[in-house]
């Protein structure tokens, strides 16, 4: 079960030290928080790391909202988030926040990686062990394209 978005900055504001003043902070700077989660994790996606988190609607703005991530992510976001979070609740980011989040964000991104298989050429030749009964091809068959589309995407292709 992912963590909802409040979670996520409650243990960002911890990491700052902040936790025992989550009571005392004011709407403005929860959504402060918020609208820098949504903008993290937006430049996230545009550099190719989708990890299904739920975007912010600018009407509802709900900071309970689920966010939809995978559990082994939560580390890596609140540890960048309080990163990005300390310049403005004026905090000092911790020597070891900064590694930890590092770490956290590399382990995510193995994890998230899937290697291509590797390809081979179109004449690549079967050889003699590798004849099957009935079909003298002399080449193996063609590579598989490596181009995974998920049910939630969609691609068109245009023939030029």
């Amino acid at each position: 079960m992912s963590w909802t978005k409040k979670q996520l900055i409650d243990y960002a504001f911890n990491e700052l030290g902040l936790s025992s003043y989550t009571y005392d902070m004011m709407p403005e700077q929860f959504e402060i928080a918020l609208n820098k989660l949504d903008a993290m994790i937006a430049l996230w996606n545009s550099t190719g790391i989708n990890i299904g988190y739920n975007l912010s609607d600018i009407n509802t703005n709900d900071i309970n909202q689920n966010s939809g991530v995978p559990d082994f992510m939560n580390e890596a976001i609140y540890l960048n988030l309080a990163i990005r979070l300390a310049p403005s609740f004026g905090k000092m980011v911790m020597p070891e926040t900064k590694i930890n989040a590092r770490q956290a964000y590399n382990q995510a991104l193995n994890k998230l990686v899937k290697p291509v298989p590797m390809q081979r050429d179109y004449f690549t030749p079967a050889g003699a062990g590798n004849r099957h009964y009935g079909n003298n091809n002399l080449f193996l068959p063609n590579p598989v394209d490596g181009l995974e589309i998920s049910n939630s995407t969609n691609l068109t292709i245009e023939k030029s």
